[in-house]
């Protein structure tokens, strides 16, 4: 019987780059930038980490195959380096290979890294680019804000919502995400909006518009890991540590059968009870103390707190619009701005997140500081499309060893 890697691993550093259209910086440039505050933050050298993990998701953009990009923009010493890429989930990928490394005993050291570099390609959105000849035959006319719209839609019907509050609540998430990446230097976009904005906001996709969208950047994140007890040797007290990691994948029944209706993502709650058993939670609602969600578009980070089961199913609506994961809320949700203000670099995603919940442990999140530091942080990426997708849960908190 699998016992988990609960506690086994210790985050060391981390580091974050700018996000944003980073014209000025290849994605090696930004690899260097993040990988600085976390060395710096670790308080190591490079020669002390034993085996590298890089996540990128559209690599033939930017990096290119192979993780030797890694390896040659940090100068790493002869280590084994790996390139993983799981769509929206690859920075948490990443993070996964090093942890379980180290949890192994493979690694004292290891090093996951995730970065993107998009604003170049010229697309507005994603680069369009082929996922082999079953998709590309199945998918062709198939788009991102088509596909959640379709889910807004198989949400609403199945729960009776009506389509003003549905909207309205939708609205509330990407006010909240504004407000609160106005408050981060790291964030793309530091603008606040209000509601009448997002509402008058040209449609894209019904019921989703212009604001209900989370944008395109450059950005990379990283996170050193080892031992608790090797921690605590290189001087560091306040540890934070893994408590659970949870990596779900579409089977291909939501797609081909309609015991799914559309209205949920199926992957979210199977990886969730997991990352819930593997961490020793129970009332998730009452011990998580902050979470990042994957909110590619507002209605997805709205069905999501159900699947968490953070919010009770088809009670989302109720919760976000009565400030239950506002930044002064019970359990904040996208403290840091989430993808909305951030942006999505594929790789870079999932250890930002994961960058946002060490900040907050630790009490160095500045303005957007919880006063009540939290010690339970959740971080969720999901990859692909209602109907076919991957789903990575992270929970990490303060060490009880």
């Amino acid at each position: 019987m699998a016992k988990g890697i609960r506690d086994k691993v210790a985050i060391l550093g981390m580091g974050c780059s700018k996000f944003g259209e980073r014209w000025d910086m290849n994605a090696e440039d930004l690899m260097v930038e993040a990988y600085v505050e976390a060395l710096s933050d670790a308080g190591i050298e490079t020669k002390q980490i034993d085996a590298a993990w890089l996540g990128t998701g559209i690599e033939e953009q930017h990096v290119g195959k192979s993780a030797v990009p890694l390896a040659v923009a940090l100068r790493l010493p002869f280590i084994p380096v790996t390139r993983v890429e799981n769509f929206c989930a690859s920075g948490t990928e990443a993070f996964r290979g090093a942890v379980y490394a180290v949890a192994s005993g493979a690694a004292d050291i290891a090093l996951a890294l995730g970065v993107e570099k998009l604003k170049d390609t010229g697309y507005g959105g994603l680069p369009q680019r082929g996922r082999g000849t079953v998709n590309n035959m199945t998918w062709p006319n198939l788009s991102a804000p088509g596909s959640f719209a379709q889910l807004a839609a198989a949400y609403r019907a199945k729960h009776g919502a009506s389509p003003e509050d549905l909207k309205r609540a939708m609205a509330h998430v990407s006010v909240k995400s504004h407000d609160n990446g106005s408050r981060n230097p790291k964030a793309h976009l530091r603008n606040r909006i209000d509601i009448d904005t997002v509402l008058k906001a040209p449609m894209i996709a019904e019921p989703l518009g212009l604001y209900d969208c989370c944008g395109v950047s450059d950005g990379s994140a990283c996170a050193i890991v080892t031992t608790p007890e090797i921690a605590r040797s290189l001087g560091k007290t306040d540890l934070i540590t893994v408590k659970a990691l949870q990596l779900a994948v579409s089977n291909g029944s939501e797609a081909q059968h309609n015991s799914w209706d559309g209205s949920h993502f199926a992957t979210t709650r199977i990886a969730a009870k997991r990352a819930y058993a593997e961490a020793g939670i129970e009332k998730p609602r009452d011990e998580v103390s902050l979470v990042e969600v994957h909110d590619c578009f507002s209605i997805t980070e709205l069905v999501t707190m159900e699947d968490l089961y953070l919010s009770p199913e088809g009670g989302a609506i109720r919760d976000i619009l009565d400030g239950f994961y506002d930044a002064d809320g019970q359990l904040p949700c996208q403290i840091d701005g989430g993808l909305k203000c951030f942006g999505h670099p594929i790789g870079a995603s999932g250890l930002r997140m994961i960058y946002e919940m060490y900040l907050q442990m630790l009490g160095r999140a500045g303005e957007r500081q919880r006063q009540e530091t939290p010690r339970i942080g959740m971080t969720h990426n999901l990859g692909g499309f209602p109907h076919q997708n991957v789903c990575s849960i992270s929970i990490v908190g303060r060490y009880e060893g």
